[in-house]
């Protein structure tokens, strides 16, 4: 039995509408004058005459418009379209049909510039415009239902119900479902239910599930899942017979709400009515038992996964990638690493006959990750190794860091801190920060505890000079001495500022901070400083330093203004507020020793 391949992936059909002998933007050709005088030798093919021109191909431009769509170059687009334009103006081929301009308004929903898409149609169905059909009008509908624009929406299908549209389209169940399905995708059942209700005579022409599989989708959508059920009681009670999707999709409900036992009945009744019906085309497929190893995966139910397992393989479904991904997968949640590796065997055996079995780097970090955890190093180190040559499609940046951070912590929990240590410093040359609650800070912190400061792969920064409980005015420099700005001022006056210093409070004229400016925020040169300000950071004299500098590296800020006990407004100053003082990352510097004698000025490379 194959498997039905999604949409997105399978080719296109052909079109049933053909594209027109000329472009709406050409010039039509003069009728062709065939010459009877003059005898032409034989072989020789006949010259065209000087006013026939070949007829435009625009698949090429299409093509060229779906390329560009993938990657999110809507500028670019619109720059081939109208330079195609100006070809057909000048008589040099080129021109626009309504399949182009249909690509073009795929292109604006896909990129979220609905306005544009709008205008498009508006154009289109104008007089000089290529013309409307329904792919035009169902597009607009997504573009306007992602987009949040729902009135727009339900006016145009409105329109189209009582036939004062442009171009005559009709209102199919397609029409409506492709915009039912936008506000499904949002989250929107409320709207959703609406649409169903408004157009339900149209909907139930076909008598088709296709309407209920959407209504089910829309309740998993909304973090109601169980509500997918109460849509299969209502497809019974209209005579109508689940296909594979609908229990596919009511089994991804159960899983979602960790109803494994619901899950596995409506599994069995799948294959019950396709044996009492004699239809094949509901038997379980791929995408049944791998949403079932999802859940129980999440249900660490190691018993119920090898027997889907081996249930999978006796049957005549053919089991892709994603299959045996999922299997590995759930083996892994089970804590099941043998399990895991014999379906990765599995795999690389099949690969010499089977190219597309190759594994994605999920799979090998999904590995790393079980031995890592164990300190594996070896197993790591391999499965590192392979991951390059060997996977399929490539390897995302954040992949190969993690990779590298499981060597480290493979190595970690492996007792080799040396090796540990080096990999460590080579993941603090490449990032600029990374924070302690994730897996290369956790690890950083058991390096550095069994390494020692003097040993520190992050030259970290001790604070002799001071105590945490202190209060910040101890520390802080008067707001005199910060010398401060007017925050009228043009930036490329006082440029050279920002050269000495990273940071800069702003005041009015009547002497009260209005801002903070930070040198990398400085982009516009004739600009005022108050426009590329941020609001300040306000704390009282008596608050400790420990606190000061949490609130620092959580708000990534470089500078607090420090006034008196009293005078915080939400954060916010009025006129009458007068700042005490200044306290900022480059003053705690001036307080730390560096234990690996650099002289560098920073804290740290590691922030929360």
């Amino acid at each position: 039995m194959m498997l039905i391949r999604p949409l997105f992936l399978s080719p296109s059909p052909p079109s049933s509408r053909r594209e027109p002998l000329l472009p709406i933007l050409s010039a039509p050709p003069e009728p062709s004058r065939t010459s009877y005088s003059s005898a032409r030798p034989p072989g020789r093919q006949p010259r065209p005459s000087p006013n026939e021109r070949p007829l435009p191909n625009l698949r090429r431009l299409t093509a060229r418009i779906v390329d560009l769509t993938r990657r999110k170059q809507l500028s670019q687009i619109m720059a081939e379209v109208e330079a195609s334009k100006r070809r057909a103006r000048s008589g040099r081929g080129g021109g626009i049909n309504i399949i182009v301009m249909n690509a073009v308004l795929e292109a604006c929903a896909s990129c979220g510039d609905i306005d544009l898409a709008v205008q498009l149609f508006e154009e289109m169905r104008g007089p000089m415009g290529c013309g409307v059909d329904g792919v035009s009008y169902g597009i607009l509908l997504k573009g306007l239902g992602i987009a949040r624009r729902i009135d727009e929406a339900f006016e145009i299908l409105e329109s189209i119900e009582k036939d004062t549209s442009v171009g005559c389209p009709r209102l199919s169940p397609h029409l409506i479902c492709g915009f039912l399905n936008t506000l499904i995708e949002a989250g929107d059942m409320r709207r959703a239910n609406a649409l169903v209700a408004r157009f339900r005579q149209v909907l139930y022409e076909g008598q088709s599930v296709l309407l209920y599989n959407l209504l089910m989708k829309g309740y998993i959508k909304s973090n109601f899942p169980l509500g997918a059920l109460t849509v299969k009681d209502e497809i019974l009670r209209q005579g109508l017979k689940p296909d594979r999707l609908t229990y596919n999709t009511i089994i991804f409900a159960c899983v979602k709400s960790a109803e494994i036992e619901k899950a596995f009945q409506f599994l069995r009744d799948m294959k019950e009515e396709a044996k009492r019906d004699d239809n094949p085309e509901l038997l379980p497929d791929a995408v049944t038992y791998t949403t079932l190893l999802k859940g129980l995966g999440n249900s660490q139910d190691l018993y119920s996964v090898l027997k889907i397992v081996v249930e999978m393989k006796s049957s005549l479904i053919l089991i892709d990638r994603t299959a045996y991904t999922a299997m590995a997968d759930a083996f892994l949640a089970c804590g099941s690493i043998d399990g895991a590796l014999c379906i990765f065997g599995e795999i690389i055996k099949q690969v010499g006959t089977n190219k597309d079995l190759r594994p994605k780097p999920h799979l090998y970090l999904s590995i790393m990750r079980a031995f890592a955890t164990i300190g594996d190093f070896d197993m790591v180190k391999r499965l590192y190794k392979r991951m390059w040559p060997d996977s399929a499609g490539s390897i995302s940046r954040s992949a190969k860091q993690e990779a590298v951070e499981l060597l480290m912590e493979a190595a970690l929990n492996n007792n080799q801190i040396d090796v540990a240590k080096g990999l460590l410093r080579r993941i603090v040359k490449g990032k600029e920060h990374f924070s302690w609650t994730s897996r290369v800070g956790l690890v950083a912190l058991k390096v550095e505890t069994l390494s020692g400061f003097t040993n520190s792969p992050l030259r970290p920064h001790v604070f002799p000079q001071i105590r945490l409980n202190d209060p910040v005015e101890k520390y802080m420099l008067p707001f005199r001495e910060s010398r401060p700005l007017c925050g009228d001022l043009i930036l490329e006056n006082v440029v050279m500022r920002f050269l000495k210093d990273s940071v800069v409070p702003l005041v009015n004229d009547w002497g009260a901070c209005t801002g903070i400016v930070h040198s990398h925020d400085c982009t516009e040169m004739d600009a005022p400083l108050l426009s590329m300000a941020r609001q300040p950071l306000c704390v009282p004299t008596s608050t400790s330093l420990e606190h000061v500098m949490d609130l620092l590296l959580r708000e990534k800020c470089e500078m607090v203004i420090v006034v008196k006990s009293g005078n915080m407004y939400e954060g916010s100053y009025t006129s009458s507020s007068r700042p005490l003082g200044v306290f900022s990352l480059a003053i705690l510097s001036k307080f730390t020793t560096n234990t690996s004698n650099t002289h560098d000025a920073c804290v740290s490379r590691v922030v929360p």
